[in-house]
């Protein structure tokens, strides 16, 4: 596509970047989400693994949905608006098995973003970062355990 019809429906490169932003959270929204589960470890588990495999099969959509590395480009509402959707989506099953706080939630996202964020600039292609995913879910459940909901449903 020429640049000049790419502007037939785009109004600028923000724009491009809005729309490139909005699409990549669409494209989380479309995957299967992680499994629930009764066992807390094995739901954190699969939360980490569901975001960090998608982070890594294309890490310049993640470098544009978590680091903002593109000067003076910020979401509009709209696309802020899917990406908080598909946040909500992404821990669906956590927020389902724990009483989760804000607190919570910043914390598991800055250490799996740190992970993949590592992964990405100092192993492209390994599991040096990665492979502590079970690591970094061993530190974390003893912060969220005493908050178990009880299992209402027996699993799904």
């Amino acid at each position: 596509m020429a640049p000049a019809s790419l502007y037939s429906y785009i109004d600028s490169k923000n724009g491009l970047y809005d729309a490139m932003f909005a699409q990549g959270y669409r494209a989380l929204l479309a995957r299967e989400p992680p499994a629930h589960s009764d066992d807390l470890r094995t739901v954190l588990h699969n939360g980490v693994v569901f975001y960090v495999e998608f982070a890594l099969e294309d890490p310049v959509r993640f470098q544009l949905l978590s680091q903002r590395s593109i000067p003076g480009f910020e979401p509009s509402k709209e696309a802020y608006a899917v990406a908080q959707q598909a946040y909500d989506y992404a821990y669906s099953a956590l927020t389902a098995a724990v009483d989760v706080t804000q607190e919570d939630l910043d914390l598991l996202s800055a250490v799996v973003s740190g992970l993949i964020a590592q992964q990405i600039a100092n192993d492209p292609g390994g599991t040096r970062w990665v492979r502590l995913i079970d690591d970094v879910v061993d530190l974390l459940v003893p912060r969220l355990e005493p908050r178990r909901k009880p299992s209402a449903s027996g699993g799904r």
